[in-house]
């Protein structure tokens, strides 16, 4: 089943033909009248998106999307504004009241069905992104790897990962923690820009993982050059003194001193030749595989699937 939408428009000829449309695109439909209603149905469902006529009864459609943005469970919920008014300042009143788009009755179809569609895949890929780095999220990260498996083109996956990231996160705060990911986001956003075309991807799994997806030819120069960037550049990021002796004394949770390293950068590569087999599934586990190799050796270390 597609996305959820819920249609609140007290027109039952505009509700009929919005639902039999919206259906046959693949979408579930729920249909209220009344903008009270609707605002405890939003609430308590969360629709993937709200179809929300302007002019109803009681509670008008500019009152009901005041409410949805006030209530943090539906704050970000994608409203498109359906109305009879085709005068720019009331287009201007819906968008300041926080609308995504906003559409004039009669409306044409394939139109809106664009908008409805537009809406849904900026507002999956807003909530993709990263909120520390704003690289793309996991949905937007496994859309790109299934792309380039299905076009039956070579590609690589990356799987990068930060070790001893706990530790220095424990030892130093979480603020320092975050900037250190931002410096690894930056090293790789660097190194995906050097390789040029064709266009590498770069995604952020969350916490320290971060993955590139990108040609078999460019994988190798490109996680060795953002390998060698952050390790230069993340000397600073520790206290003068831990950089000077190379380690971290780290508390553990039995309250025993330890040292340890400081913080480097595990890569794992795989590649898919084209052709063949376009399960990407494999290809992200061998990913994955080669960075537990690449975890295994001291220091920063790209660890590449040579057995394809």
């Amino acid at each position: 089943m597609g996305a959820r939408i819920l249609v609140v428009d007290d027109d039952p000829v505009v509700t009929r033909f919005l639902t039999t449309d919206l259906t046959l695109e693949g979408y579930e439909v729920d249909v209220l009248a009344d903008g009270s209603l609707a605002l405890d149905f939003a609430a308590h469902s969360l629709p993937d998106l709200v179809l929300l006529d302007v002019e109803l009864p009681g509670l008008n459609g500019f009152e009901v999307l005041r409410q949805l943005r006030a209530n943090p469970p539906t704050a970000s919920l994608p409203v498109i504004l359906l109305t009879g008014r085709s005068d720019p300042t009331d287009k201007v009143l819906g968008l300041r009241a926080g609308a995504d788009d906003y559409v004039v009755k009669p409306f044409d179809t394939l139109e809106l069905l664009a908008r409805v569609g537009g809406t849904l895949r900026r507002t999956a890929d807003i909530r993709a992104l990263s909120p520390l780095t704003g690289l793309p999220g996991n949905h937007r990260i496994e859309v790109e790897i299934a792309s380039r498996a299905a076009s039956g083109q070579p590609y690589a996956v990356c799987h990068v990962d930060l070790d001893e990231f706990k530790g220095f996160n424990d030892a130093y705060g979480f603020q320092r923690g975050d900037q250190l990911l931002l410096l690894q986001a930056a090293c790789l956003q660097r190194a995906v820009m050097r390789v040029g075309a064709p266009s590498a991807f770069l995604g952020h799994v969350g916490g320290d993982d971060f993955v590139v997806v990108c040609t078999p030819e460019q994988a190798e120069p490109l996680c060795r050059s953002a390998v060698e960037e952050f390790d230069a550049a993340s000397v600073s990021c520790h206290d003068a003194m831990d950089a000077e002796r190379g380690w971290l004394d780290v508390v553990d949770r039995r309250g025993e001193h330890r040292r340890q390293p400081l913080v480097s950068v595990s890569v794992g590569v795989a590649s898919h030749h084209g052709g063949g087999d376009r399960d990407f599934r494999s290809v992200v586990a061998a990913a994955t595989e080669m960075k537990t190799v690449a975890k295994s050796v001291p220091g920063s270390y790209v660890a590449v699937d040579r057995r394809h």
